[in-house]
């Protein structure tokens, strides 16, 4: 049964996103995450184990509002993920290396915050868990798919993609504003959010998060906007 598009990223190279869920939690993690190449089909694997060892933890940007790419609308927000089947879906359509290679190296279970992106108000707006391991992303060689590339071989195929399953709605959305002014105060405070992928790597749909920088955007959910 064909699932409905998730805007992530739309060509090879640079991710489009402009604003589209593994073990070490620490802030250095997170800086190796920021200084890993956007590498081609050569990553080594030594490269691959580096990722690995990143984070247990996501963020993974998607577009909730309706927009044509090569005539497929590709809105896909966390309301749209509720109403999949066991409200589980692939995560297809990621067409960066680096983006690429930290979804495989997500594990079972691991967390990550859906984030609303190229819309009104960008946010975090709910979580999600990952159930299904890397495995081939099927639109690379769909030709009416937005993401085909025909540079992409099924006995090597370029890209990957992962299986999401909706957990719950965040207790209240958290504007990419309020984060930005959260950021911006720990650069000079040294809080959890000083290197935060989504301010240091903003182009990337799918970014890991220290355990420091999920703990505290949790606990966002009780307090009042700012």
């Amino acid at each position: 049964m064909p699932r409905p598009q998730k805007r992530l990223a739309a060509a090879a190279g640079p991710d489009k996103k402009k604003l589209s869920g593994k073990r070490t939690k620490t802030e250095d993690a997170a800086q190796a995450s920021a200084n890993i190449e956007d590498s081609g089909p050569q990553k080594t694997s030594a490269s691959k184990n580096c990722v690995k060892s990143l984070s247990s933890y996501w963020l993974m940007k998607s577009e909730p509002e309706s927009r044509l790419e090569k005539g497929v609308d590709v809105k896909f927000g966390i309301e749209d993920l509720k109403a999949q089947p066991k409200q589980t879906t692939c995560w297809d359509g990621v067409r960066n290396y680096q983006a690429r290679n930290f979804l495989r190296a997500m594990k079972l279970e691991e967390a990550a915050f859906f984030y609303h992106s190229n819309c009104k108000e960008p946010g975090i707006a709910g979580l999600m868990k990952i159930v299904k391991e890397a495995y081939p992303d099927h639109t690379q060689f769909d030709k009416n798919s937005p993401y085909y590339d025909p540079s992409s071989k099924e006995d090597s195929p370029k890209w990957s993609m992962v299986d999401v399953q909706f957990v719950r709605m965040m207790k209240r959305f958290i504007p990419l504003a309020e984060l930005k002014t959260y950021h911006q105060a720990h650069k000079a405070t040294g809080g959890p959010l000083k290197n935060m992928a989504l301010f240091t790597r903003q182009r990337l749909s799918v970014q890991p998060l220290t355990q420091e920088e999920f703990d505290f955007i949790l606990s966002l959910e009780e307090k009042e906007s700012r």
